[in-house]
This record gives C-alpha cells, sequence and structure tokens, in this order.
C-alpha cells in the first residue's frame, strides 16, 4: 500500500511501484483531469505537480513521488496562481477542443509561482513542452499575461487619462 498526497488529501492505493503516476491518479483515485496524451512525457498533457514543480505523470513511476506533495487540475484552483490562470482561461476563452488544457493551465500555474510577471520569452520557455493540436498558444500566453497582470496583455491601462 502506497500513501499519496493528492490535493491536500492522503490516498491510499494498492499498486505496483512502476505505474506511472498518471494511471494511478486517474484509474485507482478517480481525478480524470489529468490526460494521457502521448505516453512519451513529449505532449504536456499529463502534467501534475510534484512540490510545486511541472512533472509529466505519464512516465513517473509511482515509487518516485515518495512523500511529496501532487497537485492536479482538480486541485490547482485552491492555489492563488491557479485560480488566477483558470480565471483568465475562462475570459480569454483559450480553450477550443481542451484535451491539453489541464496540462496547460498546470505548466503555466507553475511558471506563475515562480516567475510573477513572466515575459514572452518566459512563458514560451516554460509552455514549450505542452502541445496544443488547436493552436491555442497565443492565447494561452494572452491568458498567462492577464494571470500574471490582471489585464490582458497588449492592452494599456488608462487612469485619468494617462498610461499606467
Amino acid at each position: 500500500m502506497i500513501v499519496l498526497r493528492v490535493n491536500g488529501e492522503d490516498r491510499q492505493v494498492d499498486v505496483p511501484d512502476d505505474m506511472p503516476l498518471l494511471w494511478a491518479l486517474r484509474d485507482i483515485v478517480g481525478l480524470t483531469g489529468t490526460k494521457f496524451g502521448c505516453g512519451i512525457a513529449q505532449c504536456g498533457a499529463c502534467t501534475v505537480h510534484l512540490d510545486g514543480r511541472p512533472v509529466r505523470s505519464c512516465q513517473l513511476p509511482i515509487a518516485a513521488v515518495g512523500n511529496q506533495a501532487i497537485t492536479t487540475i482538480e486541485g490547482i484552483g485552491a492555489t492563488p496562481e491557479g485560480a488566477k490562470v483558470q480565471q483568465a482561461w475562462l475570459a480569454l476563452d483559450v480553450v477550443q477542443c481542451g484535451y491539453c488544457q489541464s496540462g496547460q493551465i498546470m505548466s503555466a500555474a507553475a511558471l506563475l509561482a515562480r516567475t510573477p510577471n513572466p515575459t514572452d520569452a518566459d512563458i514560451d520557455t516554460a509552455m514549450s513542452g505542452n502541445i496544443c493540436r488547436c493552436g491555442t498558444y497565443v492565447r494561452i500566453r494572452e491568458a498567462i499575461h492577464q494571470a500574471a497582470t490582471g489585464t490582458p496583455a497588449g492592452l494599456q491601462v488608462i487612469v485619468d487619462g494617462t498610461p499606467a
């Protein structure tokens, strides 16, 4: 029996040590928001956080998790960065098919936790391992800027007739 700390709750799972974390989360714990994409840790659909850093759960053996805290898409909204990212995603209609979006949101929230005001280059680097087949990359970048600043990138805030 292995105890996983998932979204702030201890979950006991009886699985082989080499089972990928993705399958334990989806099939045993029942949290299906984390998606299977490529199975080789290249697309980012399976991204979760271990102690706040993004990892690809499809290739991470459950034995490698240890006592690290796992955060999934179901729990990211409880973090300040995750809540801001989710709100920006909705405000800017980022999602098309939606399949990759849980991984995109997880990577974006991790970026904002370590770099609160990222540049376009910071965003491109942090998000480079997340593939969106619908091509919503421009909206993803815009949503990350909005989550960071509260204002969509490219829009200028005017206060009393003066750019702020």
